[in-house]
C-alpha cells in the first residue's frame, strides 16, 4: 500500500536513489490519483513508485513535493519527472484524426470468428458482419474494430488467406458507410491488404513484435495500437508471473512505443493497451483496473479492453459471456474516471449511455 502518512508532506523521498547511469524510465513511475473530469486532472495527488533491485516502495505526494526531491536527486531526474507530469496534464486530445470528446472514444468490436469467446460466431458471415458494424456505427461508435483471428484463451493460429477471406470484405463493406476502421491482426500481410482495403488504423495484440509487422506498420503510416500480452494465446492464462504486473506492462510498452519510434512511427500516433486477460490472473488484472492513470505517463491515447472478459465471471459467479454487461459497463467507467482515451466493447449503446450519463456530471 501506499504510504499515506501526514508526516510524508513534511519530509523528503529517499535520498540517494538516482543514479545517472539508471534506465530512469524502469526505475520511477508515477501515478496521477486525482478525478479525470473534462479532458484533465483535477485536483492532482500523485503515487511515486521507485523501483530498484526487486523491491517497490510507493509514496502518494504532491506534485511540488515529488520535484523537491527530484531537483535534490539530480537534473537527469528531474528531466524525468517533469516529461511524466507534462504528460498527464497535457492528455492525449486526438487519435486517429479523431478528437476527443468529453468521454472516451468507443470501439465496437466485430468478430468475424466462429470461435470467439465472446459472441460464438454470430458474426462470422460476411453479411452478418457487416450489419452487425452498421448497427454500432448507428449506435454512436467512434471506431469499429474488425477481426479475423480470434485469441482467446487456448485459440489456435488462423492460415493467412482464411484471415483475409474473413476481414477484407467487411472492411470493404463497411467503409462505404463512411466509418473509422481498426484491422485487429498480428500479421503483416493482413495489415497491409486491410489498409489497401480501407482499414485506418492497425490493432495489434502483440504490439508490432510479430514477422514483418513493424516494418508494415511504418511503411503504411496510419495510427497504430499496441497491446501488451505475456505468451501466447494457446498458452498465456497456465500460470503468468510478473515482479509487479502494472509496472512490469509499462516497461513493456515503453519499448514498444520506442521501437516504434525508431522506424518513424510518431507518439501521436501511437495508442497503448494493458492487455486486460491476456496472460494476467484476476488479482494482476484488477491492479491494472486500479491502476490505469500510470500509462497516461507514456505520452499516447489509452485504450482500455475490459468488456465481457472472464475476470467480471471470476468475480461475479461465473456469469456467461453475453451476461456480462453491467461488468463492462463498470469497468469502462473505471476506465474513463482514469483518463483512458478509447474503450473497446462489444456493447456500444448501452456504453454511449453509460459515458454520456457519466460525461454529464463531469460537468
Amino acid at each position: 500500500m501506499p504510504n499515506t502518512s501526514t508526516d510524508f508532506f513534511n519530509t523528503a523521498l529517499p535520498c540517494g536513489f538516482y543514479n545517472a547511469e539508471m534506465n530512469l524510465s524502469r526505475t520511477i513511475y508515477v501515478r496521477c490519483l486525482a478525478p479525470f473530469e473534462n479532458g484533465k486532472f483535477n485536483f492532482p495527488l500523485y503515487e511515486i513508485c521507485l523501483h530498484t533491485k526487486g523491491s517497490i516502495e510507493k509514496y502518494m505526494a504532491s506534485q511540488q513535493v515529488i520535484m523537491m526531491w527530484a531537483k535534490a536527486e539530480g537534473e537527469g531526474l528531474v528531466d524525468h519527472v517533469e516529461k511524466l507530469f507534462q504528460n498527464f496534464e497535457n492528455t492525449c486530445s486526438s487519435f486517429a484524426g479523431i478528437k476527443l470528446k468529453n468521454r472516451p472514444l468507443i470501439m465496437g468490436i466485430v468478430n468475424v470468428t466462429p470461435d470467439s469467446f465472446s459472441d460464438g460466431g454470430d458474426n462470422f458471415q460476411t453479411e452478418n458482419a457487416i450489419a452487425h458494424g452498421k448497427s454500432m456505427w448507428a449506435a454512436g461508435a467512434d471506431i469499429l474494430d474488425v477481426g479475423g483471428e480470434s485469441t482467446r484463451p487456448g485459440a489456435k493460429a488462423v492460415l493467412l488467406e482464411e484471415e483475409l477471406r474473413r476481414v477484407i470484405p467487411v472492411i470493404e463493406g463497411l467503409k462505404k458507410i463512411g466509418a473509422t476502421l481498426s484491422i485487429d491482426t498480428r500479421h503483416a500481410d493482413v495489415m497491409r491488404a486491410a489498409v489497401q482495403a480501407g482499414a485506418d488504423i492497425i490493432n495489434d495484440v502483440t504490439a508490432l513484435e510479430g514477422a514483418g509487422a513493424l516494418q508494415a506498420a511504418s511503411e503504411l503510416d496510419v495510427p497504430v495500437m499496441l497491446m501488451h500480452m505475456q505468451g501466447e494465446p494457446q498458452t498465456m492464462q497456465e500460470n503468468p508471473v510478473y515482479d509487479d504486473c502494472v509496472l512490469d506492462v509499462y516497461d513493456y510498452l515503453y519499448e514498444r512505443i520506442k521501437a516504434c519510434e525508431s522506424v518513424g512511427i510518431k507518439r501521436s500516433n501511437i495508442c497503448i493497451d494493458p492487455g486486460i486477460g491476456f496472460g494476467k490472473s484476476l488479482l494482476h488484472n484488477m491492479e491494472i483496473l486500479d491502476r490505469l492513470a500510470i500509462y497516461q505517463g507514456l505520452g499516447t491515447a489509452v485504450l482500455l479492453g475490459a468488456s465481457r472478459k472472464s475476470f467480471i465471471a471470476k468475480i461475479c459467479d461465473d456469469v456467461a459471456a453475453k451476461d456480462r454487461l453491467a461488468g463492462s459497463l463498470s469497468a469502462g467507467l473505471q476506465g474513463a474516471n482514469t483518463g483512458v482515451q478509447i474503450v473497446r466493447v462489444h456493447d456500444v449503446a448501452e456504453t454511449k449511455q453509460a459515458f454520456d450519463v457519466w460525461a454529464a456530471f463531469k460537468n
